[in-house]
């Protein structure tokens, strides 16, 4: 596939950027303009490229006559959004850094402006915890004819590592819309905002997130609480499939992509030396390391984005805090409680959790749909980005095929 750029990490956020093209979330020369613009390994030239684009498109949404054109003024809206979360994408090593929270909040500002142009308003919604511990926020979209008399299937939608509720939209929320499913988008501890505004890092213990979701959705009028499907993105196929081992009233799961053991999906990332340090347990020499690697300036991008994303998101204190912090997040003695179909993706040339669908596929046995999508559709990347359209007709093909008989 052609490459957008020479660094592995910035090829591939550009490509997720770029993707989001099909489902009204960015424009295709807007993010080739901001790619172009790329210094060599050097992330606030990511930033500035990102920010000077949303701030411009912003400013183009903003001078729409919203009233006259609606359609308009939210399409523009929507890709400033997307441009504002690409500008933070790189920032998590300074949680001081003020840019973190002024860019969330311009992302989510221009967000809520577009859905609030959509033919039928997305609702913010803030659900707690089933042990009171947080605030779950979500969005709920609505299906067109959806009431008492027509219940629609619903989907709810979750993020990764890094990603936030309002990008799920772009992913899978428009097609699921278009085939007249209700959707609902989300995010827990860890993941963007729920880490912002409340300062929560990720726990293994998904199901305190999602079991409100269900509970919400049930006592919605327009949806049919029999056919209530949860998928999860990139990290968040594991979120989902263990959320799922426990909340048995969803009717499935969608794994995009597998994930058996984060620990091991992210101890593989380390340099063979920084594995040896971390093997011996002498946890100080291998933070010193880690340390003076990313204040070297020779860590490769998505090396050094990986380990400050994960003292960020899982609150850490510690490179090797973070990773004793992913021992939990594994689905050996828990994968057999999973009681509903499962699909399981894998991307052939995943930068990150290789061989892990695998394992998923064969701890949930017959309940398990297992596809491996290549380059031959160009979709072998990482969650498929840039396949999208390809990606959501498999999904949704699929979830109306193991629900059809419910």
């Amino acid at each position: 596939m052609l490459q957008l750029n020479k660094d592995s990490s910035f090829n591939y956020e550009l490509l997720r950027n770029l993707g989001h093209s099909r489902y009204h979330g960015a424009d295709v020369s807007e993010v080739l303009t901001a790619a172009a613009s790329l210094r060599d390994g050097d992330v606030e030239s990511f930033y500035d490229a990102f920010n000077n684009l949303a701030v411009r498109v912003n400013s183009q949404a903003e001078a729409i006559d919203a009233v006259k054109y609606p359609v308009s003024a939210r399409d523009a809206f929507f890709r400033a959004s997307t441009y504002f979360r690409a500008a933070d994408f790189y920032l998590h090593g300074n949680p001081d850094d003020p840019r973190l929270n002024d860019l969330w909040d311009k992302q989510l500002a221009a967000f809520n402006k577009a859905i609030a142009l959509l033919p039928i308003p997305g609702e913010r919604v803030t659900l707690r915890s089933t042990d009171d511990a947080f605030d779950v926020p979500a969005i709920f979209y609505r299906a067109a004819g959806a009431g008492s008399q027509n219940q629609r299937p619903t989907l709810i939608l979750g993020n990764g590592y890094d990603g936030a509720l309002e990008e799920m939209l772009h992913v899978l929320g428009f097609a699921a819309l278009e085939r007249g499913y209700n959707v609902m988008t989300y995010e827990g501890p860890g993941q963007p905002t729920v880490r912002r505004q409340q300062n929560v890092g990720f726990i293994p213990q998904w199901e305190r997130a999602v079991t409100p979701l269900v509970d919400y959705l049930v006592a919605q009028s327009e949806v049919d609480s029999s056919r209530i499907g949860l998928m999860g993105y990139s990290m968040g196929g594991w979120l989902a499939i263990r959320a799922a081992a426990f909340e048995h009233r969803l009717a499935a799961v969608m794994a995009v992509d597998g994930v058996y053991n984060v620990f091991q999906a992210y101890y593989n990332q380390m340099p063979p030396p920084m594995q040896a340090i971390y093997d011996t347990k002498d946890f100080d020499k291998a933070n010193q390391m880690i340390k003076e690697l990313l204040g070297s300036g020779k860590a490769p991008i998505g090396l050094k984005w990986g380990i400050e994303q994960g003292i960020w998101s899982f609150c850490a204190e510690s490179a090797s805090d973070f990773m004793e912090k992913t021992r939990e997040f594994t689905l050996e003695g828990i994968a057999h409680l999973v009681q509903c179909p499962a699909w399981i993706g894998e991307a052939a040339d995943d930068l990150f959790f290789y061989g892990q669908p695998e394992q998923v596929k064969e701890a949930l046995g017959s309940l398990a749909t297992y596809r491996s999508l290549t380059s031959v559709d160009g979709a072998s990347h990482h969650c498929h980005v840039g396949a999208t359209a390809y990606l959501n007709q498999i999904l949704c093909d699929w979830f109306d095929q193991v629900t059809s008989s419910i």
